[in-house]
């Protein structure tokens, strides 16, 4: 019989479970209201910027997040004239979409503007309404940016190619496994679904035979589904069993997914030891 509470994962702190994720430096972080092209509408979330990628997580106290985007290919960020007087409305525009923020008030807007704005271009941005204090923060993480953009093209290869490898550079090799895989069986995976849906949708947890992985979703339609997908360890890629199988690189890209698949709608289920259960 299944306890009370799912099995906790080891007590680290967050910051700590979200380097696990990726090794890029966090320069700034808060609160955005995000919608991507695939979206119906604008979701909130806690959004770290991370070298040049944005890290969206559900709330301030997940450890794995729900969609990145990567803004080094940006083309421009144009402000968006809105009747909302108190927050900023920005729209960043990249080769393959527009993608368009709001911030929770219009101090947040311009330090968002100003740290993506650095990141991007390699220089401090001009004409911001900072104080002294933030555009110092700027210049630092500037000289920050800069210098691992410098070890990264002392890298083989090209340093477009360097970059790119190194935003997908999520799995820690002493621990590469996503925050939302537990050890239990088919059976406790949908228990733990259906008793604190609040927490999460999406379960990754070990396949019958011990080799390969299973990914256990509760499903709100007309009425709640619980859906189970084999995932195939295949050496050094992962194959998803579906109509046309998927072979991604890690299981955190699995997981991202079927969270991008979805446009959001699963979320890997994370056990916080703040949660209580009845």
């Amino acid at each position: 019989m299944m306890a009370k509470k799912p099995p906790k994962p080891a007590p680290r702190r967050i910051f700590q479970e979200r380097l696990k994720m990726t090794a890029l430096p966090l320069y700034f972080e808060g609160f955005l209201l995000v919608k991507r092209s695939e979206y119906h509408e604008y979701k909130h979330y806690w959004t770290e910027l991370r070298g040049t990628t944005l890290f969206f997580y559900t709330d301030k106290k997940s450890t794995i997040y729900v969609d990145k985007l990567d803004i080094l290919d940006l083309i421009r960020l144009t402000e968006q004239n809105s009747a909302e007087k108190t927050c900023a409305n920005f729209t960043l525009v990249l080769p393959k979409e527009e993608v368009c923020l709001k911030t929770e008030n219009t101090e947040s807007g311009e330090e968002w503007r100003g740290f993506i704005l650095t990141v991007k271009e390699l220089s401090v941005p001009q004409h911001l309404s900072l104080l002294p204090g933030q555009v110092i923060r700027l210049h630092e993480v500037l000289e920050k940016e800069k210098k691992r953009r410098s070890e990264i093209e002392q890298l083989p290869g090209t340093s477009v190619e360097k970059q790119k490898e190194s935003i997908e550079e999520h799995v820690d090799a002493l621990n590469p496994m996503p925050a939302c895989f537990y050890i239990v069986s088919r059976k406790e995976a949908t228990e733990m679904l259906e008793k604190n849906p609040s927490l999460g949708n999406m379960i990754l947890r070990p396949g019958s035979d011990s080799r390969n992985y299973s990914i256990t979703i509760r499903q709100e339609t007309h009425m709640p589904r619980i859906k189970h997908y084999k995932v195939v360890s295949t050496g050094e890629n992962y194959t998803i069993e579906l109509e046309k199988p998927v072979t991604l690189p890690s299981l955190f890209n699995v997981i991202d997914y079927f969270v991008k698949e979805t446009g959001g709608n699963l979320r890997p289920f994370i056990y916080s030891t703040d949660n209580n259960f009845g």
